[in-house]
């Protein structure tokens, strides 16, 4: 049985073995994103503070991409989802944060969820296939190959980032705060 914190965050486990220590902290600092993102209306997801223009909204619509492209497209070598058409970035560098603000917080949230979902898995069919160890499928344009350690330990490093901003953001909306 999984521990959870007051806002029923998955602990990540205290005395475990390499793979469920980074994958715990990976799926707690993805619950964290979660709940500072949680029961926000259009206007809570298109909040920004200070200078940035960085939103809630923008944050679930890029993160769901990184998703995608660090599990799917990088570890395991995947075609990219077709709503990631790099089309969009031609016009727009900061498609996926730009664009959040058309789409609804129920869309967004949608997005995300089944992005983590399918990582979830990809990550789990990976870690049985040759654990952490293993390089990606695809590498870099440089040709350099990350291993898929590489792209766990990053991605706790980007939600970590983010949630972060979702910090600050959240609390301008409605006061919530916390860890």
């Amino acid at each position: 049985m999984t521990l959870q914190d007051d806002q029923g965050r998955p602990e990540p486990p205290l005395a475990s073995g390499e793979a469920e220590t980074l994958v715990g902290f990976l799926e707690y600092q993805r619950a964290t994103f979660a709940w500072k993102c949680s029961g926000l209306d259009v206007a809570g997801l298109n909040a920004t503070v200070g200078a940035s223009t960085m939103t809630l909204g923008g944050m679930l619509k890029h993160l769901a991409y990184y998703e995608d492209h660090w599990f799917s497209h990088r570890m395991r070598g995947n075609k990219r989802q077709a709503m990631w058409n790099d089309d969009y970035w031609d016009a727009d560098p900061d498609w996926e944060w730009n664009s959040a603000a058309q789409d609804s917080p129920e869309d967004l949230h949608a997005l995300w969820h089944e992005a983590v979902s399918r990582s979830r898995d990809l990550l789990s069919e990976t870690l049985v296939d040759g654990g952490l160890d293993q390089p990606a499928r695809r590498s870099f344009p440089d040709g350099r190959m990350p291993s898929v350690r590489w792209i766990v330990v990053h991605m706790i490093e980007e939600y970590a980032r983010h949630n972060g901003h979702a910090d600050l953001i959240r609390e301008s909306v409605d006061g919530l705060v916390g860890e």
